[in-house]
């Protein structure tokens, strides 16, 4: 039986495509480990503490993710696309608001993600989250805005305001990944 060719549906799932083609290779999987002290022999190992997503900040290697990502961390790896696993050295943290920035060395030209206003954005606006939700890499999910100015705690104890609201599915591992708009910018 003969088997019929894919086909594209509409416009906008031609945009879908074309926004996770275009992004997906400038979102990164994060993996972090913690030391431990073994009781009886006293010696210090490494053992994994967490994993989360980030994007390409800029070409010089710094990573955007969220501090809860990266927090009580030893070290950290990041893993691009392309399955290259580097070292990140952590440069800089805003815990209020759960912000994190790493900073890699690559040899690989590395390609930021376009950045939009958030505060243009409107309830029922189309988003798509790119992750590594459960250790899954480049994950596409998809949704609308479902409120702005919603208020969430931060980890380091203060409120965050203005946060985006959305029904895109949004799992563990997915922290520290972006949310965009249709035009493939990030918005948060």
């Amino acid at each position: 039986r003969p088997i019929d060719p894919i086909t594209v549906v509409n416009s906008a799932e031609e945009a879908t495509i074309k926004l996770f083609e275009q992004a997906a290779p400038s979102v990164v999987y994060i993996t972090t480990t913690t030391q431990r002290r073994d009781y009886y022999s006293r010696n210090i190992y490494e053992i994994p503490s967490g994993t989360g997503s980030g994007f390409i900040w800029d070409a010089q290697g710094h990573i955007v993710t969220n501090f809860h990502v990266i927090q009580n961390a030893f070290r950290a790896k990041v893993t691009l696309s392309d399955g290259t696993n580097l070292d990140a050295e952590v440069v800089g943290t805003e815990p209020r608001k759960d912000i994190a920035v790493l900073k890699i060395n690559s040899n690989i030209p590395l390609r930021p993600l376009p950045i939009a206003r958030s505060h243009d954005l409107k309830v029922g606006q189309s988003v798509f989250a790119i992750g590594n939700p459960f250790g899954l890499d480049q994950t596409l999910t998809t949704g609308i805005i479902s409120a702005l100015g919603r208020e969430i705690n931060s980890v380091g104890g203060v409120p965050i305001r203005d946060v985006i609201q959305t029904d895109a599915a949004i799992n563990p591992g997915n922290s520290g990944g972006p949310l965009f708009n249709l035009q493939g910018q990030i918005i948060g």
